[in-house]
This record gives structure tokens, C-alpha cells and sequence, in this order.
């Protein structure tokens, strides 16, 4: 497991989701050679698995930053720390705990959120005290629409997630000599922003190619149970069934889909890593298209983690139970890179200084490459599937990425 880098008491804090607090708040944001970024986060409620993803992504980073001798600003070296507060997945907390961190400990550096509702809850903190916030983690686009000048995100737009999908089944369909306006679409998504971003480009994407939505359904509130959807797939019988629901509609969906010997020959989803769908579901989640930001499978390399390949075999090495890296973690790990490149390029703590070194970043990563438009977002790195072969997840799309041959139909469990 990897050890504490902030102490014991720290530590302890960081268990607890309660924080630490410093007795001169002035001096929290740099404590003597050591820069302090702060973050609420997910440690309990809905988003908590992938919470702690990511903040094993921000540690592991900052674990290796300092073991390579921290970051050089205006000549001089520096330690990075992470404090965290626990948000309990709930927006308001996130408010709530970002105007702590920056108002009573003084952190100027923020690390952001999981989830885009949170991130949309604490992108008006950060911008109304013009402290930039670097995330990982919210991909809606509609944070990007708002006009922030703070806010920084290393991840691809949320609308992006499924649309590869969508091109797959258009070329399923004409390789099996059908019209891509032949493919019929069921699909469940979270009423979350993240979700609904989500089915906002499935959607477009599939007008585009005149394909029809037989079923188009909201996922329960608690994420439990979507047989409803289910049975009316078995009825209609899709070649193509998308859900979007985070880690534990994807769990849901795997345990449902084997439950009820579900044979739709396509199936896509968000969150098939993070959920660990294959290890609780390996039958049922066999020719799953999971929706990634990354994979070690790659060709991405750095300076810090050196290629993907390695950045997955260090992670795994790291910390327990991982049998595949999720995204979450990797992309969480590339936002801590791009604090350490800013205060470099900037020379300076200031966090306006920083602010406008955060916007003209321009670097490659074991990630992928991130760019940032005016708008905050990443607009260098594409998305990509990945289809669950054999217990593997290989990249099968877009083409130019694959590792693998797309299997099609999927097999279908048989109780």
C-alpha cells in the first residue's frame, strides 16, 4: 500500500475525511518547502469508490514528484501535499468544504472533486476567489460553458464518453451488410449532470446516422435496479444497449444483464473499470464496450511515469486489489502533473501567476497530451473503448487506437 507522505496525524485525517487544519492559515498554501493543494472529496456516499480512485491517482503522483526531488519554483525545490476533506458525494458539501480550505487553511491550489455534480458546486467557490482549480473528475460540458477562468480540467467532455459507440454500431451494421439507420438504440441513464451530458451526445450521434431510440430511460434514484429497462429490451430486442450511471449503475446493470440472460449482441457503459464489473461479474460483463479516458495499452509516455504500460504496472504495485487501473486514478495522477509543470512554468506561487501558466499548458503525459481552450477543457486527448475480451480490457475503437479486433455479437451467459 502506499505509505503516507504527510505524517501520521495526517494520515488519520485523511482516514476520517475531517482534514487538517493549520494554526496560521497564511502559511498553509506554502509551509515552509512544501506547497499544499487541497481537495473535497468523495470518501463516503454514492461516489465514494471512485473517490478514493481518484485520490490514490493524486497520491501516487505526489508520492513520485517527490521521490524525483519535488518541484524547482524560481530555483528553489519544493515538496507537494494534498489535504483532503471528505464531501460525502454531496454537492453542497463540496461548497461548503472548498470555502474552508480557502478561506480558514488558506489553500490557493485546488485539486478538484469527484463527479461532475460536485465539480459544478465547487467551480463558483474557486472562481469567486480567483483560486484555479485543476480537475480530474467532471467532465460535463456545461462546466465548460460558463465562462470560469479558474477552472482547468485534464479529462475529456463528458458528451465524448459513448459517441465512439455509437460510430461502432454504424460500422457493425454495414460490415453485416445493414445501414447504420437500421440500428436500434435501448438506453438507461443516472439523472446526473455526468449522465445526461452522456446521452446528450449518444443522442446527437446517433441522429446522425438516422438511428431509431426505441428505449430512452432514467435510471432509479438509488441506482438499484433497472429490470424495467431490461424487460423491455428483451421485448424489443436492440442491437445496441448504452448505461450511464457511474460505478453503481454499471454494477446493477452487470448484475442484471447475467441475471436475466440479457442478448443484446452490443452492450456499452461508463464506469466498467471503476466498478470492477468483470471481478464481481466475469460471465455476465464478457463483451462489455467500456468508455475510457485512458488505457495502458497506449502509446502515452512522460518523463515522471514513463509510458502507460508502466504508469499501470506501478499503480497495481502500489496499492491492493487492482487487477486494471481505473481511468479515474490515471487521470487524477495527470492533474497533480499539471500543478507541478505550472508552478514551474510560472516561477512563482502566486496563484495568479500560476493561474495564467495553468491556462497556457501544453504538455504531454503518460495520460495522454492536455491542452487547455479558453474554456478550461482539454482539448488534445481523445476518448476511447475498451471491450472486456477474456477477462482483458482491450482497446477495440476508435480503429486507429485499437489493440484488438472488436468481438461481435457478445456471448450471452447462459444460468
Amino acid at each position: 500500500m502506499l505509505k503516507t507522505i504527510v505524517g501520521a496525524g495526517t494520515a488519520l485525517a485523511l482516514m476520517l475525511g475531517v482534514g487538517v487544519m493549520t494554526a496560521d492559515k497564511a502559511q498553509a498554501k506554502v509551509e515552509g518547502d512544501t506547497i499544499v493543494l487541497g481537495s473535497a472529496i468523495s470518501f463516503t456516499g454514492k461516489y465514494s469508490t471512485n473517490g478514493i480512485h481518484a485520490k490514490n491517482g493524486y497520491d501516487l503522483a505526489v508520492q513520485k514528484i517527490n521521490e524525483a526531488g519535488g518541484v524547482n519554483v524560481g530555483g528553489k525545490n519544493y515538496k507537494l501535499e494534498v489535504r483532503y476533506y471528505d464531501d460525502e458525494s454531496t454537492p453542497a458539501r463540496t461548497a461548503q468544504l472548498l470555502e474552508r480550505l480557502i478561506q480558514q487553511d488558506g489553500i490557493q491550489y485546488i485539486l478538484g472533486p469527484y463527479s461532475s455534480a460536485t465539480t459544478k458546486a465547487a467551480a463558483p467557490v474557486t472562481e469567486k476567489y480567483q483560486v484555479p482549480m485543476v480537475e480530474a473528475e467532471g467532465a460535463s460540458r456545461s462546466l465548460f460553458t460558463q465562462g470560469y477562468k479558474y477552472l482547468f480540467a485534464v479529462l475529456s467532455t463528458s458528451e465524448l464518453y459513448l459517441a465512439s459507440a455509437i460510430d461502432l454500431a454504424a460500422e457493425v451494421a454495414e460490415k453485416n451488410g445493414k445501414k447504420p439507420s437500421d440500428v436500434k438504440i435501448a438506453m438507461a441513464f443516472e439523472n446526473d449532470p455526468f449522465s445526461l451530458d452522456v446521452r446528450a451526445g449518444v443522442v446527437a450521434d446517433a441522429e446522425k446516422y438516422g438511428m431509431k431510440i426505441v428505449i430512452d430511460d432514467k435510471l432509479p434514484r438509488d441506482l438499484s435496479d433497472m429490470s424495467a429497462t431490461l424487460t423491455k429490451a428483451k421485448a424489443l430486442k436492440p442491437d445496441l444497449l448504452i448505461v450511464s450511471g457511474h460505478s453503481k449503475g454499471a454494477a446493477t446493470a452487470a448484475r442484471q444483464i447475467g441475471e436475466m440472460n440479457i442478448d443484446i449482441p452490443m452492450i456499452a457503459m461508463t464506469h466498467c473499470e471503476a466498478a470492477k464489473v468483470h471481478d464481481k461479474f466475469p460471465a455476465a460483463s464478457e463483451g462489455f464496450l467500456c468508455s475510457t479516458q485512458w488505457a495502458e495499452t497506449l502509446s502515452y509516455k512522460d518523463d515522471l511515469f514513463g509510458t502507460a504500460a508502466e504508469y499501470d504496472a506501478l499503480f497495481k504495485s502500489t496499492f491492493e486489489g487492482y487487477t486494471t487501473v481505473p481511468y479515474q486514478s490515471a487521470q487524477a495522477s495527470a492533474a497533480v502533473q499539471v500543478w507541478a509543470d505550472a508552478f514551474e512554468r510560472a516561477g512563482s506561487t502566486d496563484p495568479q501567476k500560476v493561474r495564467d501558466a495553468l491556462s497556457a499548458t501544453e504538455m504531454d503525459t503518460f495520460y495522454g497530451p492536455i491542452k487547455f481552450s479558453e474554456a478550461g477543457n482539454n482539448i488534445a486527448k481523445p476518448m476511447v473503448l475498451r471491450q472486456i475480451q477474456n477477462g482483458s480490457y482491450n482497446v477495440v475503437a476508435p480503429s486507429k487506437w485499437a489493440s484488438h479486433p472488436l468481438v461481435w455479437p457478445r456471448a450471452v451467459p447462459s444460468n
